[in-house]
């Protein structure tokens, strides 16, 4: 058993002052408010729900500054893409799970306490299935466990470079799945994450210019309860192949020829229309956004005050790992409807809260329904994982608990994070993982072992 004393505390109805959670098994087993702490107790001054990270492809937090020069005239989101994929050729096992690691330690340090990994590095170097097809989710499977973060693992199908079902190229080949090796890679999955406690396995069409229709329903098929993740309509050339192909939009295609409802995920949606952000809203999908890195690629800015009008739902991820803050990513994706818009506060519905506590409840909703996890609250019965911020940061010394949220997320340039649980177990203290240093120590001998392959 664990007691935790806040000074103030983000509960499931509001905020409250002078909380005892008490945590066993993993969960928060009681909730008291104004109450005095008692020996024993952790003291802590601000505590709030994790939030939950819905969108992360692992890997590629080794390509975080590699690709920040200039080398074409035309430098887009896919000259990027071929950077990548020479990243992609060379990870190794062993450097999977230390590059997760990392990068899991990081999210748990900014504030997220679940991930969902779109995980489509499945093959050997030679583009050949390994002898066991989960090999690869096993390595992000142990990295979840060495970190205690929680997973969502998206196993990603993957089978074509264009629409019309256009041969992959040479640089996607550790991608490429059959349906019948993505069934067994499901299968694999499945076993590799057994032992992590709320693991959730998924299914993950890469997008639609990866998959044909016939292929798009049968991965969905084989998710009948869990959450289906897809990219689409990122960028621009995206919807212009998709009105080549069949003459809609990407995300006005999937509407009409997809069972789209809750459990699906439609990640960026950067370029949508009002009619397509009407219907995404109708059926209650979660739009997964990531600010920080489509502003990396060049994506373009999702209609966010748009589609939260029409009563859409949202989550925010990580994406391409370029630079992980649970924070920033909620800062940008404001920012950018105000830089849009010209306006402030944009995303706010209610003017009697503040705009961050609205962004952070929201993201937090639509990320653990895209998830499909357990509702992250501070409530009895919920999965005790939870943050504290720092009362001493510069941003939040002296703030009203009105002021909290709008502080950390708009005003504190990293550091705000002190401690992280999650399922009970603590896994951060003063802002730094508990295994950091050998966390760290794995991840350098890796990225040894990637230059020196990319070298070659």
């Amino acid at each position: 058993m664990t007691r935790l004393w806040f000074h103030r505390a983000m509960l499931s109805d509001g905020w409250a002052t002078s909380v005892r959670l008490t945590l066993r098994q993993g969960r928060i087993e009681a909730v008291e408010a104004g109450v005095q702490p008692q020996a024993g107790d952790e003291r802590h001054e601000i505590g709030l729900p994790g939030l939950p990270n819905l969108h992360s492809h692992a890997f590629q937090r080794a390509m975080a500054g590699r690709a920040e020069r200039r080398t074409d005239a035309a430098d887009d989101f896919w000259l990027w893409r071929t950077r990548m994929y020479e990243l992609a050729g060379v990870v190794e096992p062993q450097d999977l799970q230390a590059i997760a690691a990392l990068a899991y330690a990081e999210m748990l340090q900014a504030g997220f306490v679940r991930v969902g990994e779109f995980h489509y590095l499945h093959n050997a170097r030679d583009g050949q299935a390994y002898d066991d097809p989960g090999e690869m989710a096993a390595s992000l499977a142990a990295a979840a466990a060495e970190t205690g973060i929680g997973l969502t693992l998206l196993p990603v199908f993957y089978a074509h470079s264009g629409f019309g079902s256009l041969a992959p190229t040479e640089g996607q080949a550790r991608f490429l799945k059959d349906l019948d090796g993505y069934a067994r890679l499901l299968d694999a999955s499945r076993r590799a994450i057994a032992q992590l406690p709320g693991a959730v396995l998924g299914v993950a069409p890469h997008s639609l210019r990866a998959v044909t229709p016939d292929e798009l329903r049968a991965v969905a098929a084989l998710a009948p309860q869990g959450p289906i993740h897809i990219h689409i309509a990122e960028q621009q050339k995206e919807v212009d192949d998709c009105l080549a192909w069949s003459g809609r939009r990407p995300i006005a295609w999937l509407l009409d020829n997809a069972q789209i409802d809750g459990r699906w995920c439609l990640v960026h949606a950067t370029h949508a229309d009002a009619a397509e952000l009407a219907g995404l809203a109708k059926c209650g999908t979660v739009v997964g956004l990531c600010p920080i890195t489509e502003a990396n690629l060049g994506d373009g800015l999702f209609a966010a005050e748009r589609f939260l009008q029409a009563g859409g739902r949202f989550g925010v991820g990580s994406d391409s790992n370029v630079l992980i803050d649970a924070a920033e990513e909620l800062r940008l994706l404001e920012y950018g409807q105000r830089l849009s818009l010209r306006g402030r506060n944009l995303l706010a519905a209610d003017p009697q809260e503040p705009t961050a506590d609205q962004l952070y409840r929201a993201a937090r909703t639509g990320g653990v329904q895209a998830l499909g996890c357990e509702a992250l609250e501070l409530r009895v019965g919920a999965p005790a994982s939870l943050i504290s911020l720092r009362a001493d940061h510069p941003s939040l010394i002296e703030s009203s608990t009105a002021e909290i949220l709008s502080r950390w997320i708009f005003a504190a340039a990293g550091g705000g994070v002190d401690s992280v649980w999650v399922a009970g177990q603590k896994a951060v203290a003063d802002g730094r993982h508990l295994r950091w240093d050998a966390i760290l120590a794995d991840y350098r001998q890796a990225i040894g072992r990637i230059n020196r392959a990319l070298a070659a």
